[in-house]
């Protein structure tokens, strides 16, 4: 498998690769930057969107909405009208935090987690916000509240506390919204980087952006074992998601926060977005509900 160079979004912090089934098009965000990404596949056209917050997740919502996390506000978004609607704060009172990686479960639910600005250690939470804006911290001492996955019965939650370099498996009750701890499913040695997000395609295998780690790897969760890496033309690889027709394809977002001006001239395409045709299928994300 080969990563292909999809855009030149040059992003300092690229992350939340979405795939929009019914727009038929990728999004992505600029975290540092507050730039909304969208390109669809068809029309190789590029659409961006500024906000002048911290933008670290895009999800597809209801009626033609898509939610966004902006620094620790959760925000309805219509992106032909432009209009905007709070929906909801987390954690307002620590201003020195902000949102990170988000999906929504199968009850659309929409589970966020937390980080302090300057990463200090435990200062992050782990939620998740319901159809009726109740939010529920599940986890708190998190550092880098990062990637997320379901099993396809929804019993497990997979979840990243980056400098862990751990994936952790979590009992998971859909009907309550409940996780518990169950084990440590895999440990990341930090000479392949370090974990950041993920997906998980239809064989229950986990695709884990390793930043610092110049590729995507793919991992059993049960076994703990790596089975492949993919590698790319830049080290801070931050996030992935499966989309396309066929849902055989990756998005990988990147970063250029961290380099020196010697490495990005080695690796210029640091920050850009790449594909990546597999020889699995990943699975439609959760509509949000909110």
């Amino acid at each position: 498998m080969k990563a292909i160079h999809l855009y030149k979004s040059q992003c300092v912090l690229g992350e939340g690769p979405y795939w929009h089934s019914s727009r038929k098009s990728f999004f992505w965000v600029d975290i540092e930057s507050g730039t909304l990404f969208e390109y669809t596949m068809k029309s190789g056209k590029v659409r961006t969107w500024n906000f002048n917050h911290r933008l670290s997740l895009v999800l597809e919502g209801k009626e033609d909405h898509l939610i966004l996390a902006l620094d620790l506000k959760i925000a309805r978004f219509h992106p032909e009208s432009e209009k905007m609607e709070w929906l909801a704060s987390i954690e307002s009172e620590l201003t020195h935090n902000r949102c990170n990686d988000g999906k929504c479960d199968a009850m659309g639910r929409l589970w966020v987690g937390t980080m302090h600005l300057q990463f200090k250690e435990g200062a992050g939470s782990f939620y998740s916000l319901d159809q009726d804006y109740t939010l529920q911290k599940h986890l708190d001492q998190i550092t880098i509240s990062n990637g997320m996955a379901w099993t396809p019965n929804n019993q497990t939650l997979y979840y990243i506390d980056s400098p862990t370099q751990q994936v952790n498996a979590y009992r998971f009750d859909l009907e309550k919204g409940g996780i518990a701890f169950e084990r440590t499913a895999i440990e990341i040695p930090l000479s392949l980087g370090t974990p950041d997000g993920m997906c998980m395609d239809q064989e229950g295998k986990l695709w884990i952006a390793h930043y610092g780690g110049y590729g995507v790897y793919r991992w059993d969760p049960i076994s703990g074992e790596l089975m492949e890496k993919v590698a790319l033309p830049a080290p801070n690889i931050t996030s992935c998601a499966f989309g396309g027709e066929n849902m055989d394809t990756l998005l990988v977002t990147t970063a250029r926060e961290n380099l020196n001006e010697a490495q990005l001239e080695e690796f210029p395409l640091s920050g850009d977005v790449f594909l990546v045709k597999t020889n699995t299928r990943g699975f439609l994300s959760n509509t949000c509900r909110l």
